[in-house]
Order: C-alpha cells, then structure tokens, then sequence
C-alpha cells in the first residue's frame, strides 16, 4: 500500500472504532450525540467533503463526492448519525479497493525503460575516447561503439567489423554482421568488435528518437472508456438532487395554493429520505470491487492488468495481432536439424562444427555448443579465424574445419546445397571436403498454437502476425500457428503503419489488442486498443506502454485473460441492472412517503451486500483456468 492508501485505511479503522464505542455508551443529548458522531464522521469523510466543495467551487458540483455529502448531510439533519457515518465509511472503503487494485497492478509493472543512450564516445587526437551528449554530436562526426554499448547515433561504419544485436529494434533475433561501408541504427547492441561509426542524422533524427517519439504521439491517440460510475454520476447525481430539492419545495407549494397545510416537515423528511436512498452505495462499492476482483483473480494467474478500463476493454477484443520474436517463439536458437553428407555421421558433423564454434559467443554458435551438449576441451582447438560476414575456421583434432554461411563454402570451392528450409544454415566442411549442414531457428513456443485456437474459440475473428523476420521464416511460422495473416520485414514504423490500417478495418464495436515484447513493440503497443506485453523476458519499455503483463510469457494466456474479462463485465452489468432497479424502486416509495428513512437504509445496504457478495465471485478463476488448460 502506498503512504495515502495507508492512511485512509488508519481512518476507516478510527472510523469504524469510534463508531463501535459510541454505540455502546448510553445515549446522550442530541446536540452532543451530534458533535460526537460528527468525529468519526469527519475522520473518514473529510477527504469527500473536501472534493465536493472543491467541485462547487470550480462550478463541477455533480460528482460522486457531492451526492455523498448530501445524503450523508441530510441523514444527520434527521437525526441519523449512525447511517450517515455508515454511508460515508462504506463509500472510502469502496474507493480503497479500487485504489489498491490499480497500485498493486501498477507496482508489479516496471518503469519506461529510457532507450535514449546517455552518451556518445568521441576519439580525441590522443586517441583517447570522450563520452558527450549524443545531442550535440554533428552529422558526420565519427563515434567509437566499444562491444557491449548501444549504437547511440545512426551512421555508417568507416572502421571495424561486429555482430550487431538490433532485437529491441526490429524484433529480429539473429544478430547482424555488420563492415565497414553498412549502415548502422541506434538502438542496436555492439556484440563483438570495436566500430567506428560516421553519423548520417543528428540525433533528433536518429532511430531511437523516433521510437520514443512514436510511443508518445501513439498514446496520446489512444481512447480510453470512461469510469462508468463517473459517467452515470454525471446524469444520475444532478437528476436525483433537483428531483429531492424539488419533492422538498414543490408539493407544499402547491398544497399552500390550493389551501391545504402544506407540511413543510413532511416534505423535506422525505425528500432527505429520497436522498439517502439514492446514495450509490451498492455501484460505488460493487462496481469496483468487481473490477479489483477481475483484476485480482487474473494476477493470480500470472495476468497482470494495470486497471479496470483495459478489462473491459479487453472483453471486447475482436482482432489479436502478434510479435513474432519472443512473442509466438522463444526469442533463442537451436539446433533444429542436422545433415551430414559423404559418409560423414550426425555426432562428427555436430562435434566439428562446436568445436571450431567454440571460441565464439554469437547467438549461432552457442546453439551448436549447446547442442553438442559436452564439455569442450579447448586443447583439441588451434588456428582459429573468424571471417566476419562468412563464419569461422579452425584445426580441430589437426583437421581443418570451417563452419559459416554458403559464401564461405563458395570462398573455399566447395558446393553447398540450395536449403530451403526457413532458419539459419551453418554448412561445415572437413579437410575440404563438404560435411553436411545444420540448420538453426528460432523456436516456437510450447502453447503459441494453443493460444491460438483459444482465441478462435473466444470470439476472436482475426489473429495477424508482424514481424522483422525474413518472409520464408514468417511464413512457415504462420502456417504453422494456423494464423489468418502475416506481414514480415517490418521496421517499428512498418509496425505501427500496419496497426493502423488493422484499426481503421476492425468493426465499430471490437477492440484490437496487440502482443509483443520487445523496445520496437513499444509504439504499437500503445498505438492499439489494448497493448499485451510479455513480463518474463520483455523489454521495460514494452512493459510500461502495455495494459496488459503475461508475467511467464505464455501467449495462451490471452484467452483466460478474456475469459477474466468477460465473466468480470458480466458481473459488473448483473451489479448495475439489480442496484438500479431496486434503488428506483425505492425512490418511487420514498417520494410517496411509503418508505421510511430506516427502511431506506435497510434496503440500500442490503442491495449494496448482495451486490458486494456477487462482485467476489469475479476474484476466482480456477474453473477458467482449467478450460483455459483444456
């Protein structure tokens, strides 16, 4: 709990306390009944009071705060200290369950991740490196990236070769190789080598600028639903508050003018009482809790929703659109398929090509280290070169061995198959001799097929796959999910392109919810109706603009959280049509004098318990996650 959600606890607490133990001393005279119950009344709606006199004084009177400091007003104008306490008491604990809902979801989510790089390195002409502001780097400036740092400025490399990792920035996991004369984009991780980097923009301009200026403008486009409760106040509050001023005034009026007692007393007894009856407990309580218990019952398994608009929001997701890359896959290589060629077996292939991989750490070779899946004993290894752009060659045992790409077959004349397959090829040769090949993808993840026809079977009509992969890779990837569309090769921008045209074709009344995980997701993130991040493994960035955390990354997940939703929303529409229906009911009977203040209390804290009792159901959520599991 945070410092001002402790508080009002300590002062429901006081409230509550003081209000035990004045009931329990022995009646007092009523100017002093009053000051006494004025105390805890004054403890735990102080706040209220404060906020409705606030919104008269800036001419936005009719509010939530305002109904409830009349009707708990009017109730100690009768004479009932106890109810208007009651009234008020029940209203802040409402208020805190919200509270603590929406702080707890928020506190489970990390904060924005700063991608803007906080300095760039500068070669002095003592060949010493100076770390400046990257805003006031020139265009045309040469920046030194040591291994490890971010690309902080886009250019072109005049020095150096290295692998890059642009995964925050196009969501592609294969690291890129990059040489003298290719372009580089800030965001991208220097992996290997020292590089030299000529700038082609000014910062301002650069890759990472327009990424955190695409999260901006894209949230600021996003439409939220508004709290209902403050909608229905907007209407209901001014209505019910004419309607008791009016019963007040009004008939005794018209009895006086047509020469009858006109009852004064009467009156304003049941236009207080009309009052009181109106007070929205059971919505302002029910309404929220039910919320808090959606909210609560998905965190239990691992969903983690920032507030209860998303929830009903999500409720109406019609189109799912996916990141590939740790989204639907696991984000690592592995060694998915091994070809050995002249009398050349399975294990030798693999144990040759770890073994002349294995004083590299690119993200290729520990897949093969892996898959070999035996200690290496480096003593076997001599003569190793990394050609950069082609693979690696080594003596091992005395033989020569290379492992890369087909151009490095083609470099040493050697005849490497066409592959068809989508994934990486790493082709290895013997004593120059062809040994075969391994092949190495990404992996999907167990469940990303599961979610899938989860979705489907949840209403669903359209789930699309973006990616910054190649087309093969896409496809394959696709086909096999059983998705409805893809769109690969996609840069940030390409991403958010799509999301629009995706929003401007979904129908009127559906929402489009978005699933990624990496940096690059971040503006499509925010751009769609409902932004689904994966918290395991995704990117600070792509945490903070989501409204919805998969805290293991289980794409499955998706449909349970729609199945939370729905059920919550159906709840939250039963709390709604039982709370009105009996609530102008007993207006009806209030304002003909039929119901008395006590009758009125009873049956608005009675609405307010059955609506309480109903809005728990919505914190269980084993029987969804069984089906789910189904």
């Amino acid at each position: 709990m945070t410092k001002k959600q402790k508080k009002v606890l300590y002062q429901i607490i006081a409230s509550v306390v003081l209000i035990v133990i004045l009931r329990l001393l022995p009646a007092f005279p009523t100017p002093v009944e009053l000051v006494l119950y004025l105390i805890p009344y004054l403890v735990v709606g102080w706040d209220v009071l404060r906020k409705a006199l606030l919104g008269i004084k800036n001419r936005q009177p009719f509010d939530e705060c305002f109904l409830m400091a009349v009707a708990t007003v009017g109730a100690f104008a009768l004479g009932d200290y106890v109810e208007g306490c009651a009234v008020i008491l029940f209203y802040q604990i409402g208020e805190l369950f919200q509270s603590v809902a929406v702080g707890k979801s928020r506190q489970s989510i990390s904060s924005l991740m700063d991608i803007r790089p906080d300095y760039a390195n500068i070669e002095d002409e003592d060949g010493k490196l100076e770390q400046v502001d990257p805003d006031d780097v020139e265009v045309g400036t040469v920046i030194v990236v040591q291994p490890g740092e971010r690309v902080p400025i886009d250019g072109v490399i005049v020095e150096g070769t290295s692998a890059l990792n642009t995964a925050a920035l196009t969501g592609e996991s294969l690291p890129r190789d990059v040489q003298s004369g290719d372009e580089v984009i800030s965001g991208c991780v220097n992996m290997t080598g020292l590089l030299k980097v000529r700038t082609t923009k000014e910062f301002g301009e650069s890759t990472v600028s327009k990424i955190l200026d695409l999260v901006e403008n894209s949230s600021m486009k996003k439409a939220r639903a508004e709290n209902f409760i403050t909608r229905f106040a907007r209407v209901y509050t001014p209505a019910v508050c004419y309607s008791a001023l009016a019963l007040a005034f009004l008939p005794p009026v018209v009895l006086l003018l047509m020469g009858q007692p006109a009852r004064f007393g009467d009156w304003i007894y049941r236009a207080l009482t009309f009052l009181v009856i109106s007070c929205p407990c059971a919505l302002v309580i029910s309404i929220p809790l039910s919320f808090f218990g959606g909210i609560g019952g998905a965190s239990a398994c691992g969903i983690l929703v920032k507030g209860s608009t998303y929830l009903e929001e999500l409720a109406r997701t019609g189109v799912v659109v996916f990141d590939k890359t740790g989204t639907l896959t696991q984000g690592t290589f592995k060694v998915v398929g091994v070809h050995p060629e002249n009398g050349v077996t399975e294990a030798e292939l693999v144990e040759a090509a770890a073994l002349a991989e294995s004083w590299s750490k690119h993200p290729i070779s520990l897949s093969i280290k892996n898959a070999y899946g035996k200690e290496i004993d480096a003593n076997r290894v001599t003569d190793v070169q990394e050609l950069g752009g082609h693979g690696v060659t080594a003596k091992v045992d005395g033989k020569t061995v290379a492992a890369g790409n087909a151009r490095l077959m083609a470099k040493l004349n050697l005849s490497a198959p066409e592959v068809t397959e989508p994934g990486t090829i790493v082709h290895v040769a013997i004593e120059g001799k062809y040994a075969g090949y391994l092949l190495i993808a990404d992996v999907v993840k167990p469940h990303s097929a599961q979610a899938i026809k989860g979705l489907k079977a949840a209403g669903v009509r359209k789930t699309v796959m973006l990616t910054g992969d190649a087309e093969p890779v896409a496809k394959a990837v696709a086909a096999d999910l059983g998705l409805d569309e893809y769109h690969a090769g996609l840069l940030p921008g390409d991403k958010v392109d799509q999301i629009e045209k995706l929003l401007a074709a979904k129908g009127p009344k559906e929402n489009l919810a978005f699933v990624g995980d990496g940096i690059n997701d971040a503006p499509v993130l925010s751009r769609a109706d409902i932004g689904i991040a994966m918290g395991a493994l995704g990117s600070d960035a792509a945490i903070e603009a989501a409204d919805i955390v998969l805290m293991d990354d289980d794409p499955a997940k998706i449909a349970l959280a729609m199945s939370i939703a729905r059920r919550t929303l159906r709840i939250v529409y039963e709390n709604i049509v039982f709370a009105l229906a009996i609530k102008f009911a007993c207006l009806v009977l209030g304002a003909l004098g039929l119901a008395s203040m006590w009758t009125a209390i009873f049956a608005d804290v009675g609405v307010m318990v059955l609506a309480v009792l109903n809005a728990t159901r919505a914190l269980y959520t084993k029987d969804l996650a069984r089906k789910n599991e189904r």
